[in-house]
């Protein structure tokens, strides 16, 4: 027994419901599109579930936050894929999928074909038990990567008002819960082995500003060590985890956020793999011309730096999709995925933005003292990655589209000092369209080459685009 159809897109999380409505705007008719996802409800905004999920006041809740209401479009109940023609096939896992005969296989038997292939698989949490920790099964140890874990850390949440939780993990899903979990009035403490938190982004000035917000709410940092194992009661629930310096920390509740692993195992051998993730060109398309890969499972080329990457992060996932789709349904208009790298957290009453890419020397700037201040990344004497927390919309704004345009700078000190200022001027600049010889501006900063219109524009508008989103995404939409 089988199905077949022209487009199947192959999991069901944010990019998959992106690159539906995609698909209906591109024209695709009624009953030729199929998305088939392992969980029983139709695609939606994952990051509410760290944020107005866990609130304990008007939580959030589906029908709420379905796809695309994350980017201000169409919300996409089950409803809507019914009246498009768009099947949905919930709660099934394919276990094989054989893209030279261009065929799934589910869990439950059934054969489903396709001509294109859109995979939107993903990626899943990192369990302990992978760094040889056991424990996971526990009742009351928590991951949070989809609908159900949300569900079932709620429960846990509510069942040990004001007790303790102890968090695994500095990175985005840590620090999220964990300011989660201190609205809800329970005792924290964040457990990771690295020097700061969120060590991957953050330089350690930046990371000193949260860690002191944080413990103004009253969570606790637990540095330079990692979880070993834990202590049970009688009844397998976990009591209290043990560290590896030694202490021992009180749990009614233990959160964990060590990482994610792309979800290719299914094309291992069939398709080229690169990053940790599948390999794709500036189309989203594999190395089969039939297969495309869109989201965190994708490794795609990031026109802006040169090079191959794979991006965690829902406005990545969001994107990829839709260009992909249009790669798909119109190949001879579409052009390459040209991406500006875009990440963002909104925590407590803190809110950041971040472009580019935080290589070479990070130049900082603001007052820290008002919530407003930034850092700036030079590589190779231009500017790569800008940072922002407590921006305007014409600050976000600025910032994207400076970081676009990889502007040069000379002066490290002259840029601190300018500051936010440097992006403003940046931006408001019009792109000459041909090489201009410049000298050194009075502002002590540029400049030996001005960026050429030919490789900044088409990122340009984008950047100005994403960071305005952002910024009312941002103040409309706190409780996601």
């Amino acid at each position: 027994m089988g199905r077949a159809f022209v487009y199947v897109i192959l999991g069901g999380g944010v990019a998959a419901g992106y690159a539906a409505l995609e698909f209906t705007r591109k024209g695709v008719s009624p009953g030729e599109l199929c998305i088939i996802s392992e969980e029983p409800v139709a695609p939606y905004e994952r990051p509410a579930l760290s944020k107005g999920f866990l609130l304990p006041e008007s939580p959030a809740r589906l029908p709420s936050f379905h796809t695309c209401v994350g980017a201000n479009e169409e919300r996409l109940t089950p409803k809507w894929y019914k009246e498009h023609g768009i099947e949905l096939v919930l709660g099934t896992r394919v276990k094989s999928v054989d893209v030279r005969r261009k065929k799934l296989l589910t869990a439950t038997g059934e054969t489903i074909s396709y001509k294109i292939l859109l995979i939107a698989t993903g990626a899943r949490a990192l369990k302990l038990e992978e760094f040889g920790v056991d424990g996971s099964e526990a009742e009351n140890v928590c991951y949070l990567r989809d609908l159900a874990d949300a569900n079932g850390l709620v429960n846990v949440m509510q069942s040990c008002s004001s007790g303790n939780a102890v968090v695994i993990g500095g990175g985005y899903i840590g620090m999220e819960c964990a300011a989660s979990l201190a609205i809800n009035k329970i005792n924290v403490t964040l457990v990771f082995p690295e020097v700061h938190c969120m060590a991957r982004l953050f330089t350690p000035k930046i990371a000193s500003y949260y860690e002191e917000y944080y413990q103004s709410k009253g969570v606790k940092f637990v540095k330079g060590t990692v979880l070993t194992s834990f202590e049970f009661d009688s009844s397998g629930k976990v009591m209290a985890v043990n560290l590896r310096d030694g202490s021992q920390l009180p749990a009614d509740l233990v959160v964990v956020g060590i990482g994610i692993r792309p979800n290719t195992s299914l094309f291992e051998g069939q398709l080229t793999l690169e990053k940790g993730g599948i390999k794709v060109n500036g189309k989203m398309q594999t190395s089969n011309d039939s297969v495309y890969a869109v989201g965190d499972v994708a490794a795609f080329p990031v026109k802006l730096f040169g090079e191959t990457r794979r991006l965690e992060h829902v406005d990545s996932a969001r994107k990829s999709a839709k260009h992909a789709v249009a790669a798909i349904m119109e190949p001879k208009k579409s052009g390459e995925f040209d991406y500006l790298p875009f990440f963002y957290s909104r925590v407590f009453g803190l809110s950041w933005q971040f472009y580019g890419d935080n290589v070479g020397e990070a130049v900082h700037f603001g007052d820290y003292s008002s919530g407003t201040f930034g850092a700036y990344w030079i590589s190779k004497g231009h500017l790569v990655g800008s940072f922002l927390e407590g921006g305007t919309k014409e600050e976000y704004e600025a910032i994207a589209k400076a970081t676009s345009l990889k502007p040069p700078v000379e002066d490290l000190a002259e840029l601190g000092r300018q500051g936010l200022n440097f992006a403003l001027t940046i931006s408001k600049k019009p792109q000459p369209a041909l090489p201009i010889e410049v000298g050194r501006s009075t502002s002590g900063l540029v400049l030996e080459k001005p960026v050429y219109a030919w490789h900044a524009a088409a990122g340009v508008v984008l950047a100005a685009s994403i960071a305005g989103f952002a910024y009312w995404y941002g103040r409309r939409r706190r409780r996601w």
